[in-house]
């Protein structure tokens, strides 16, 4: 294990913990930049692993409110809703990400042009959603129907797609079922714990017998580094789009699928 890959461990966590929560994929940022910096990972098991520090960013931040569900959970209709819903958002996407995780890590997590032009059709997509003028029907992530917090569950099926954006897609299902700006955003960061939650626990059960030792510190550097860099991120969210809206990141993915696009084809 050399100074370089840790260093590329890191760089890569700080950029995982920034673009985690934000609609702009930190697969597809992240599997991107390690191609260009020829940082390789056994099995691609890193770029999912380390998310975990993410995980815990938003378990830091929403510390207080999460252990007022828990407290309530058993006598409290509304409490029991929501985490229903959250449960209910969830089963699509662990479904389909159990069957088909072969060919997500072994074919879509290796092509990088594929992660290009997502980013840019889902930059497009994001300014369109975040222009549209529309009364919101739902401003309370926590008081979403079930039946809305089900079809936010499919959206966050098309983040499959490398470069699609898990809070991209998820973010975007519910400006477009009636939620407004905040509400999409915050129901995006508590959908996000049993999900990557998930996708953490099957990786790390699929690749079990190929990660040895040596792999440990290189995810343990990414781990930190994206719990550091999430929970700023997780902070100020909330009131970025509140008053800036999605079309910053909007253009911020246009930007670098098009420069990753022009890279490939000139340095392959």
């Amino acid at each position: 294990m050399s100074e370089q890959t840790i260093v590329g461990a890191a760089l890569l966590g700080i950029l995982e913990g920034l673009t985690e929560f934000i609609p702009v994929s930190s697969t597809g940022h992240i599997l991107l930049a390690g191609h260009f910096l020829g940082f390789q990972s056994t099995g691609k098991s890193f770029e999912v692993l380390i998310q975990l520090g993410a995980i815990l960013a938003i378990l830091s931040v929403y510390f207080a409110r999460l252990w007022n569900m828990l407290v309530t959970l058993p006598s409290d209709r509304g409490t029991q809703t929501f985490v229903g819903g959250i449960l209910i958002a969830f089963l699509p996407a662990a479904v389909i990400g159990a069957l088909a995780h072969s060919f997500i890590k072994d074919v879509l997590f290796e092509t990088p042009m594929l992660i290009c032009v997502m980013l840019i059709l889902g930059g497009f997509v994001l300014l369109w959603v975040d222009r549209r003028q529309v009364e919101p029907k739902y401003t309370d992530a926590a008081k979403f129907p079930l039946s809305v917090y089900f079809r936010i569950g499919l959206f966050q099926c098309l983040a499959m797609i490398p470069g699609t954006s898990r809070s991209g897609a998820t973010i975007v299902g519910a400006l477009l079922l009636g939620a407004d700006k905040r509400s999409a955003a915050e129901f995006s960061f508590f959908l996000a714990m049993p999900t990557m939650a998930g996708a953490f626990a099957y990786d790390l059960y699929q690749n079990r017998d190929i990660l040895t030792a040596a792999d440990l510190p290189i995810i343990a550097t990414g781990f930190v580094f994206a719990f550091v860099s999430a929970v700023l991120v997780v902070r100020r969210l909330l009131d970025f789009v509140s008053k800036r809206g999605y079309a910053p990141f909007a253009w911020w993915r246009l930007i670098v699928g098009t420069a990753g696009l022009v890279a490939l084809l000139v340095w392959g």
